[in-house]
């Protein structure tokens, strides 16, 4: 009860006392710094050949699931008989089971990496399995209609752009990886300029991201029959400088690169099956 009146003849005093003495004239302001502006860190502009990849992005995504799976929901989830590995999402991204080994690169597991950067929820199995859970095409197909199964064709229904997007940022890093998987700088000239003679192309863009997510780089050591690829570097670099369609020389050299695979493959693998419909994908860049 008695704090507010002591309280108040404390100041009253303090006032008092301040009154007689004598005046000091306030303390100079210590000049301030002006304040750093903020700097933005900006990311360095896209080459434009992924600037029209980003902008064509539906269309294209579109062209590649009507590649590898007719535009079917159904065929986002696939095991082709006679391979070692599930095929998944517009792009068949390729999935190993444990133990197995093949000369393709494995692309699902990155895929799902990246749809998780994108703050993509996934199912809780997929966040602990990096193998493919089916050990066989016999083990895929009897899970086929399972609730896991299901789940995974939601998922890759709902995330289409991301998986184009997915599929664009792999060419955007092949460009470099061929560039400096080449032993000299004549080699190296001519696949940029066969490259950015594809890009500026009608229909270049396509061709490039379907064929690099198709068959890959042709970088990797592995993805060889008898010393030779197939990928992107090997159409690229099996292109003439004076063809006067440009896309009419692509697709000549990606069917002759597809050609030389199906004849140095291994004969159990039956590859010839295959290539009837790789050569129809190919009449699509022209």
């Amino acid at each position: 009860m008695n704090i507010i009146p002591k309280t108040t003849s404390v100041l009253l005093a303090a006032i008092v006392l301040s009154s007689c003495a004598p005046k000091t004239p306030p303390p100079k302001p210590i000049p301030q710094a002006p304040p750093s502006p903020q700097v933005k860190v900006e990311e360095p502009p896209k080459p434009q050949y992924i600037q029209l990849a980003q902008r064509d992005a539906n269309i294209i995504g579109q062209k590649i699931w009507m590649n590898e799976g007719s535009a079917k929901v159904e065929n986002l989830t696939v095991w082709n008989k006679g391979e070692q590995f599930a095929s998944l999402g517009i792009g068949h991204f390729i999935w190993y089971p444990p133990g197995v080994e093949e000369p393709y690169t494995e692309t699902f597991p990155e895929l799902i990496v990246f749809l998780q950067q994108q703050g993509i929820e996934t199912p809780l199995w997929l966040q602990t399995t990096f193998d493919a859970p089916w050990h066989s095409y016999e083990a895929f197909k009897r899970l086929e209609q399972s609730a896991e199964t299901q789940a995974l064709r939601t998922l890759l229904a709902n995330t289409i752009p991301q998986q184009v997007q997915f599929i664009i940022r792999r060419l955007e890093q092949a460009l470099p990886k061929m560039q400096a998987s080449l032993p000299t700088e004549e080699r190296r000239i001519h696949l940029i300029e066969q490259f950015y003679r594809v890009a500026q192309a009608p229909n270049g863009i396509y061709a490039l991201v379907d064929y690099v997510n198709f068959k890959g780089e042709g970088t990797s050591r592995k993805e060889r029959y008898r010393g030779q690829g197939w990928g992107l570097l090997q159409v690229l670099e099996n292109m003439s400088n004076h063809s006067p369609n440009v896309m009419v020389d692509f697709a000549n050299s990606a069917e002759f690169v597809l050609r030389r695979r199906v004849q140095n493959s291994p004969p159990a693998r039956n590859e010839s099956r295959w290539f009837p419909g790789w050569r129809n994908r190919i009449k699509t860049y022209i």
